[in-house]
């Protein structure tokens, strides 16, 4: 696994942890239809939240916010059909991401953006 693989791993883990403890039920992690994927789905109150993770190191030139483009909100959109789909859960969609950056140190700094993409029906 390269360097860029293990940060992004790691950060998704982080990423449900934090999910976890704010009270979410993770229903699936790197969720796979064709070329799409979702990388965690959760659920908590009535909602059903597609969840992007962007992990960055502390100081990059780019925030994990910047990294969510017009191009990833689609395929986000389109992954998330395919599995309202297969699974028709009665929930309310929403399209979260959560930005890990990692500091020096090991400390992680977690945000998660709510409703970062409209799901546009």
């Amino acid at each position: 696994m390269n360097e860029a693989s293990e940060i992004g791993r790691r950060g998704e883990e982080a990423a449900v942890e934090y999910l976890r403890r704010e009270g979410f039920r993770i229903c699936a992690r790197n969720w796979r239809n064709g070329r799409y994927e979702i990388d965690v789905v959760a659920c908590r109150g009535g909602y059903i939240h597609f969840v992007e993770v962007k992990t960055r190191r502390a100081g990059s030139l780019t925030a994990p916010e910047a990294a969510v483009t017009g191009v990833k909100a689609a395929a986000l959109r389109h992954a998330a059909a395919r599995y309202l789909a297969l699974y028709a859960p009665d929930l309310e969609p929403r399209f979260d991401l959560v930005a890990v950056e990692n500091h020096p140190g090991g400390e992680v700094e977690i945000r998660r953006v709510e409703d970062a993409v409209e799901y546009g029906w």
